[in-house]
């Protein structure tokens, strides 16, 4: 089998399941079992698999028809041009998540910003993809899972970034030792309605998923402790789900009523990131 073949075959495969990007899936498997570059597979369609080559990726395929996400087969995700370590101990990074990132670092370069904290930083992608953005700024990362940290210091091992990022186990704000300039939050946000029709449930940690009966119960717990770990000109940025932009905006001009607030939609148009500017 070559490698033309065995990717339409992949290909077909996973369609049928109806695996979103089937073709893209297909890759990032034989990618794993060849230990190639895309640019290096896509260049050789006629290269002939060895037998345990073949048996190998079909078996990884078979994992993935049964649901597991692909980052967890490989054990790697892309996230901000950058190549991230997971498990099945943190919630894979999105797409949409690097509109975080890159609204903070707007912020960093229009404002005098010297410390940021992640808040549930799970793998670290964000932390990590800042401080390689911001290497003058110090980067404080915290999550409640002990596991979700141990990857997070893989990552941060991997960019040489241990001495620039500060994992701090605990919950939400609490473990954080000062007031910061920018706190940046990407926390659960599913509903307890919606967790069944994740398609990675029952494979990502439901404690980096389940927000709640409104999906809300992390975000409004980080909103009201802002205040004191905020400094002043300070900036909070969150993540939300579809839906939920009215009730996030409502709970923070309740607590900040003098606070300055924007929501920017991702690519598909749907309100991501909500920000507060305090001043």
């Amino acid at each position: 089998m070559t490698v033309k073949q065995a990717l339409s075959r992949a290909r077909e495969m996973l369609a049928n399941q109806n695996i979103e990007d089937p073709a893209l899936e297909a890759e990032l498997l034989l990618r794993h079992i060849l230990r190639k570059s895309r640019a290096d597979l896509l260049s050789e369609p006629d290269h002939e698999l060895s037998p345990a080559e073949v048996e190998a990726f079909l078996k990884l395929v078979g994992r993935r028809l049964n649901g597991e996400p692909a980052a967890y087969i490989t054990g790697h995700r892309e996230f901000y041009s950058h190549d991230f370590y997971v498990n099945p101990s943190v919630l894979i990074p999105r797409p949409e998540s690097e509109l975080l990132v890159e609204k903070a670092l707007q912020i960093a370069c229009s404002q005098s910003i010297s410390t940021i904290a992640d808040i549930g930083t799970g793998c670290g992608a964000i932390a990590v993809s800042l401080a390689l953005e911001l290497p003058g700024v110090e980067i404080y990362a915290t999550d409640i899972s002990t596991a979700a940290l141990e990857v997070a210091r893989s990552n941060c091992q991997q960019y040489g970034l241990t001495g620039r990022i500060y994992l701090l186990e605990g919950n939400m704000l609490d473990p954080l030792p000062r007031p910061v300039d920018l706190i940046i939050a990407n926390l659960p946000y599913v509903t307890d309605a919606e967790l069944t029709r994740v398609n990675t449930f029952g494979f990502e940690p439901s404690l980096a998923l389940s927000g709640g009966p409104d999906g809300l119960d992390k975000i409004r717990l980080l909103c009201h402790q802002a205040g004191e770990k905020l400094r002043r000109p300070g900036y909070l940025l969150l993540e939300i789900g579809q839906g939920q932009r009215k009730a996030v905006c409502a709970l923070l001009q309740g607590l900040f009523p003098l606070a300055g607030i924007e929501v920017t939609p991702d690519l598909s148009g749907i309100d991501r990131v909500v920000s507060l500017t305090l001043t």
